[in-house]
């Protein structure tokens, strides 16, 4: 008869001290020192069960799992995991709300002057390069069909080409017309850093100097159980996921990128996402405001589309510049007109900005304590669970916690907002069909292409439902926006209906 003798309490504990002291032992040494003061860490934030797994992972495994949890800031976690994790806050309305201001996409008389001065400030700055073109590039083009960086994703009307090639030659058009050489700072992620640099490389930088075109890589954050337990992906990789674009500025700190920045005497970051190729990666006019104004943060605007576009809203909240998601603001504020029946609150916040380098260094001056709020989203992550089995859930069971660039709004001294128009500037490429997909960003490229030539004095063929009969496109390399393109092409194109025309 087999007899199974129990231990005590006191008898597991001294077996569990003698098992870690062999782990140690079968360690490397950098291994053995790391997860001795990890440990500790772990205890302290009640996050132990990361290391639940450690005796039967291989030694590459284990320094894996310890550089994923180095890369945690522990200081604030366990204050986060009880304001944001364990409790779903409701968001915080202003008590008060206003439509926010904003200048003018084409100014009145009175700001005629004003406008003028703005765009030789910002010519000044760039000629001196003052300015350096920030991307957030971090995201993959799953959702498009497309296998690999969403940057890579080919959408102009004649030539296909990609997102990345379009911003490039945005900067070499900037760098020829003001005898500039600005530096390009984009944002990848861990998943499509390697793929992104390999793009560019087989791309030749599309034209600009490998010195002046900088990649650095998102942070990340944890995945959180209910009950505020860190998750593991793997027995040796923690569940983490990208900390959003507010995440980025926290990214440039701990890069070295603010301080290369600063070692170069730049002042003044122009901030777009890559997934809009209609943006004008940089603008003399919103530099320019933004520096006369001295503004520490500011951003661009356009109309809505309706009142309940999925766009944030500017506002003006308990005084207060910000923005206020469109599933935060109540539906009474969204439909709300004004006395000439127009839209109140008619401001969409399109992700197109400019930040002061100082304001960016003030904000992440302490990592631990990161100025801008975490947002709670439920989603679901397979993960590890104590056992070491994959769970694959069918509901939500984990919490993301990701920043948001435009919560530094409030935060900024004298923040400005410019108004542009949607045809002009926004069109992002988002979802695979439908609105913000790639067939109305091509369609909207070649719309704006259309029009800068019927605005340089050349008539473009259209259909009868005033559509460009053909496809259209104009190369950056060639001009910056319509009135530049005035100036360039001195000779009437010719132009077939239904046919392709490219310029560059």
């Amino acid at each position: 008869m087999c007899v199974v003798r129990r231990f005590d309490r006191r008898e597991r504990m001294g077996f569990s001290v003698l098992i870690f002291y062999f782990l140690c032992f079968s360690m490397s040494d950098s291994n053995r020192e790391r997860l001795s003061k990890i440990r500790s860490t772990l205890a302290a934030c009640e996050q132990e069960h990361l290391l639940a797994h450690w005796e039967v992972l291989s030694d590459e495994q284990q320094t894996v799992l310890l550089d994923d949890i180095e890369q945690i800031s522990f200081a604030a976690l366990p204050q986060l995991v009880e304001k944001q994790v364990k409790s779903a806050q409701p968001f915080a309305l202003p008590r008060t709300i206003e439509p926010a201001d904003f200048f003018p996409a084409k100014p009145g008389i009175d700001l005629v002057g004003s406008y003028a001065d703005a765009v030789k400030r910002g010519v000044s700055l760039i000629r001196r390069n003052k300015v350096a073109v920030m991307t957030v590039a971090g995201g993959q083009g799953t959702r498009l069909g497309f296998d690999g960086p969403k940057g890579a994703f080919c959408i102009s009307p004649v030539k296909n080409k990609p997102l990345f090639q379009l911003f490039a030659e945005h900067i070499q058009g900037t760098n020829r017309r003001y005898a500039s050489d600005l530096v390009w700072y984009i944002m990848t992620s861990p998943q499509n850093d390697g793929e992104t640099k390999a793009f560019f490389e087989a791309n030749g930088f599309f034209g600009l100097s490998p010195e002046k075109v900088r990649f650095f890589q998102q942070g990340v954050m944890p995945a959180f159980s209910r009950e505020g337990k860190i998750l593991l992906d793997q027995k040796h990789r923690i569940a983490f996921s990208p900390d959003g674009h507010g995440g980025s500025l926290l990214a440039l700190r701990r890069s070295g990128v603010l301080a290369e920045m600063a070692a170069a005497d730049i002042d003044h970051i122009s901030y777009v996402q890559v997934d809009n190729p209609l943006v004008r990666v940089v603008d003399p006019l919103f530099i320019g405001l933004h520096d006369l104004h001295g503004s520490a943060m500011s951003s661009k605007t356009i109309p809505k589309a309706d009142d309940l576009e999925r766009v944030g809203n500017f506002v003006i909240g308990d005084g207060k510049t910000m923005v206020i998601e469109y599933s935060d603001l109540p539906e009474r504020y969204a439909r709300a007109r004004d006395e000439a029946g127009q839209r109140r609150f008619d401001a969409a916040s399109i992700a197109i900005h400019i930040l002061s380098r100082s304001f960016v260094e003030e904000l992440t001056a302490d990592e631990s304590a990161f100025a801008l709020p975490w947002h709670r989203a439920e989603k679901k992550v397979p993960s590890i669970d104590a056992e070491g089995r994959r769970i694959e859930p069918e509901r939500p069971n984990a919490i993301k916690l990701e920043a948001f660039v435009f919560d530094a709004i409030p935060m900024a001294q004298k923040p400005l907002i410019l108004q542009t128009t949607r045809a002009e500037e926004f069109s992002p490429v988002k979802n695979p069909s439908g609105v913000d997909s790639a067939e109305t960003s091509r369609r909207d490229l070649n719309r704006r292409s259309a029009d800068w030539l019927d605005r340089a004095g050349f008539t473009v063929p259209r259909r009868s439902d005033g559509e460009p009969d053909g496809r259209f496109e104009i190369s950056s390399l060639l001009a910056l926006d319509g009135a530049h393109l005035r100036e360039v092409m001195l000779e009437r194109p010719n132009m077939t209906a239904g046919a392709e025309h490219y310029w560059e």
